[in-house]
C-alpha cells in the first residue's frame, strides 16, 4: 500500500503538469494553388530580396539603406521588442518561488522624573520571507506562452514597419522624379510657346495675323506658367517626406535631389510565388499568427482562475535586544500552505473565460482577413504590372505622334497654309501626352513597388532577424475548384 508521505509528491508532479485551456494550433485556411495571374512555381523566403535596387538608381539605394537604420517609426517598433521581453519575464514571475529580506535597527527609551524610567533599549532585527504559488493548473505557463507569442509579433511588427517604410521611401522618390519630370515638360513647353508668340507677333507685324492670334498664343505661356508653381510645391512636398522618413533635415534630400535624375523604370518580371507563400513571407500574416497564440494561451489563464491555489509560504525573523542590564537574541518562524478556493464571484471568473475565448475566435477571424486581404493585394497590383508596359509603350507612342503632328503644324503655319489654333492644338497634345506619359511611368514604378511589399520581399536588406517562426498550415486548393 502506497503511503501518503509517498503519494503527496507524486500528486504534486502529476498536477503540476496539468495546464489548462485549448493548445495553441497552427491556423488553417483553404487557398487558391497559385494566383489568377500568376505560376505554380513555389517562392522561398524573400525577405532579404532588394527589389529597390532593380531600378539601378544609386540615389534611391542609399536612401533605402540610411532610412533603414534612421527612421524613427522602425525605432520605435524595436523598443517594443524591448517591452515585450519584459513581458515575458513579468508574465512567468508569478509562478516561480519569492523571497523578501528587510532588517531594521531601532534605539528606544524614556527621559523624566517618574520611577517608572526605563533604560534605553537597542534592537536590531531582520525578516526573511519566502512564498512560491504552486502553478499547479498552468496559470503561468500560459502567461509565459502568451506573452512569448506576443513577443515573437513584436518582432515580426518591425518588419512591419521596415516594409511600409520602403513602400513609403520609394513611392515618395518615384513621386519626386515625377514632378521634375513634369515640371522640365513643362518649362520645355513653355520655351516652345514663347517661340510660338514671337513668330505669331511676327506674324502680325507682317499682316499674316490678328491680334487674336496674338492674344491666344499669350494665355496658352500664362497657362504653362501657372502649372509650374503647383508641380514645385509638390516637388517640395514629397522631399520633405523623404526627410522625415530619413530623420533628417530637407535641406540635406533637396541638395541630393535637385540635380534631377531619370525617373524609376523597372524592366524584368516579379516571382510572386503561391498565396501558401504569404503565410511564410509576409510580417503582417504572421503578426496576425501570433497574436491568435497569445489570445489562445490566455483562454488558459482564465480557466486556472477557476481551481484552487496552493501557496506555501515560511518566514523567519531573528532579533537582538540589549540594554544595560539584559542582552540576548529571539528567532520567530513560521511555514505551511495556504489554500485559496473561489466559491461565488457573481460569475466574473466564467465570464473572463468566456471574454477569452471570444477574443481568440476574434483573431483567428482576423488572421483569416488579413490572409484574404495579402491574396487581394498581391491580385491586385500583379494585375497592374502585368499590363502597364502596354500602357506605358502606347503613350510612346502617342508622344511621338502628337511631336510629329507639332512639327508639321508649326510648319504649315509659318507658310500660312494653316492657322495658328492648329499650331495651339498640337501644342497641348503634346505637353498631354507627355504628362500621361510620365504618370503612366511613374504608376509602373509604384505597381512593381506594391507588388514586392504585398509579398513580403525586401524587409530585411542585410542580416535576416532572429525571429520565432510558427508558420502556419495551408490547405491547398485546386485550381479547377478555385476558379468555380
Amino acid at each position: 500500500m502506497v503511503s501518503i508521505r509517498t503519494a503527496a509528491p507524486a500528486l504534486l508532479l502529476l498536477l503540476a503538469g496539468c495546464v489548462s485551456g485549448p493548445d495553441h494550433k497552427p491556423p488553417e485556411m483553404p487557398l487558391a494553388a497559385k494566383f489568377s495571374e500568376g505560376g505554380t512555381k513555389v517562392n522561398g523566403d524573400v525577405s532579404g530580396s532588394q527589389w529597390w535596387t532593380a531600378f539601378g538608381d544609386k540615389k534611391l539605394n542609399a536612401l533605402a539603406v540610411q532610412g533603414l537604420a534612421e527612421n524613427l517609426t522602425i525605432q520605435q517598433s524595436l523598443e517594443r521588442i524591448n517591452q515585450a521581453q519584459a513581458q515575458v519575464v513579468t508574465a512567468g514571475a508569478g509562478g516561480l518561488p519569492s523571497l523578501l529580506a528587510s532588517g531594521a535597527n531601532t534605539t528606544s527609551g524614556e527621559k523624566g522624573k517618574l520611577r517608572t524610567e526605563t533604560e534605553t533599549r537597542n534592537t536590531t532585527s531582520g525578516d526573511l520571507t519566502a512564498s512560491w504559488l504552486l502553478d499547479l493548473w498552468g496559470q503561468y505557463r500560459r502567461a509565459t506562452e502568451s506573452a512569448n507569442a506576443s513577443l515573437d509579433a513584436a518582432y515580426s511588427t518591425v518588419d512591419v514597419q521596415r516594409l511600409a517604410f520602403l513602400q513609403d521611401l520609394a513611392t515618395s522618390y518615384v513621386n519626386v522624379r515625377l514632378y521634375q519630370a513634369r515640371i522640365s515638360i513643362a518649362q520645355d513647353n513653355l520655351k516652345s510657346r514663347r517661340e510660338t508668340l514671337a513668330l505669331t507677333k511676327f506674324q502680325l507685324d507682317a499682316g499674316a495675323a490678328s491680334r487674336l492670334d496674338v492674344v491666344q498664343a499669350e494665355g496658352l505661356v500664362n497657362q504653362t506658367l501657372s502649372t509650374i508653381p503647383s508641380l514645385e510645391i509638390a516637388y517640395r512636398q514629397a522631399v520633405h517626406h523623404i526627410a522625415t522618413l530619413l530623420a533628417v533635415p530637407s535641406q540635406t534630400i533637396i541638395a541630393q535631389l535637385q540635380g534631377g535624375g531619370p525617373q524609376p523604370v523597372f524592366r524584368g518580371r516579379v516571382d510572386t510565388g503561391v498565396p501558401a507563400d504569404l503565410i511564410r513571407n509576409r510580417p503582417d500574416i504572421r503578426v496576425a499568427e501570433r497574436n491568435l497564440a497569445a489570445a489562445t494561451a490566455q483562454i488558459g489563464v482564465a480557466e486556472a482562475k477557476l481551481f484552487p491555489t496552493i501557496t506555501l509560504s515560511g518566514a523567519i525573523s531573528p532579533s537582538y535586544i540589549h540594554t544595560n542590564s539584559i542582552s540576548g537574541s529571539l528567532t520567530t518562524w513560521s511555514f505551511g500552505p495556504a489554500l485559496s478556493l473561489p466559491i461565488f464571484d457573481g460569475g466574473t471568473l466564467r465570464a473572463n473565460v468566456k471574454i477569452a475565448e471570444s477574443t481568440s475566435r476574434e483573431e483567428y477571424i482576423a488572421w483569416k482577413q488579413t490572409v484574404l486581404s495579402g491574396v487581394e493585394q498581391v491580385e491586385n497590383a500583379l494585375s497592374a504590372v502585368s499590363r502597364d508596359a502596354q500602357t506605358v509603350a502606347a503613350l510612346r507612342a502617342q508622344v511621338k505622334s502628337y511631336q510629329e503632328a507639332l512639327e508639321l503644324s508649326t510648319a504649315s503655319y509659318k507658310d500660312g497654309a494653316s492657322s495658328l489654333l492648329d499650331v495651339l492644338d498640337a501644342q497641348r497634345n503634346v505637353s498631354d501626352a507627355q504628362n500621361s506619359l510620365a504618370q503612366a511611368v511613374s504608376q509602373s514604378a509604384i505597381d512593381y513597388i506594391s507588388l514586392n511589399v504585398n509579398i513580403g520581399a525586401g524587409y530585411v536588406p542585410a542580416e535576416k532577424a532572429k525571429v520565432a517562426e510558427k508558420p502556419a498550415k495551408v490547405v491547398k486548393v485546386a485550381a479547377k475548384k478555385a476558379a468555380n
